[in-house]
């Protein structure tokens, strides 16, 4: 009588199939931002996110097809999230010049809270087109409510306006990762482009 074969089975680490196959991907997800910040865009790759995972190289294929399309995931999702504190922080204030200050505010704070390191290490080189014009369509998605701020007080090319204001918080940015304090580039940056725009009033 042939003798029954058995299968191993993977291991399920929860209730179902697409909630442990979503655990596994978030846990390379992770252990890949974290040697990005560590290591730069060199260190994220397939051998590497696994190991740190936990997972072999084959497992880390079965959800992605290489270190570029795990780069392009961490910065995607990195911007998603600072998205979304952008929208809730502008979201919250009553007027168009509210909105323009919270903007400024945030977007400073959640740099100096490294929140763009993942952005500039994984978002491509300067010899690579196709990265930089995805980072700079995710840089465009994360001014617009600053654009429609804009347009709300009656701005006549918010798009150029909010390119401006962008690059004036970029500079502030650098200031920051040079170690000057968060409360006084926020303070300098905030009045500075109060003048500029012609805001009158806003909170110190």
């Amino acid at each position: 009588m042939p003798k029954a074969v058995s299968f191993a089975m993977p291991k399920i680490d929860a209730p179902t199939v697409a909630e442990h196959r979503a655990n596994q991907e978030r846990a390379l997800l992770d252990a890949a931002r974290g040697l990005l910040l560590e290591g730069g865009a060199d260190a994220v790759t397939p051998a590497a996110v696994g190991a740190v995972a936990g997972l072999a190289r084959s497992s880390v294929y079965k959800y992605f097809r290489s270190g570029d399309e795990i780069l392009a995931r961490i910065v995607a999702d990195s911007f998603a999230e600072w998205g979304a504190w952008v929208r809730d922080a502008v979201d919250r204030r009553d007027t168009a010049d509210d909105r323009i200050t919270a903007y400024v505010r945030v977007t400073l704070e959640l740099a100096a809270a490294g929140a763009h390191r993942v952005a500039v290490l994984g978002g491509g080189t300067p010899g690579d087109p196709a990265g930089r014009a995805v980072l700079a369509r995710h840089h465009r998605d994360l001014a617009a409510p600053l654009r429609a701020a804009l347009t709300e007080r009656g701005d006549p090319d918010p798009e150029l306006t909010a390119a401006l204001v962008d690059g004036v918080l970029g500079r502030a940015i650098d200031r920051l990762d040079a170690g000057e304090p968060v409360e006084y580039v926020t303070r300098v940056t905030t009045e500075f482009l109060c003048r500029a725009l012609r805001i009158i009033e806003f909170d110190h």
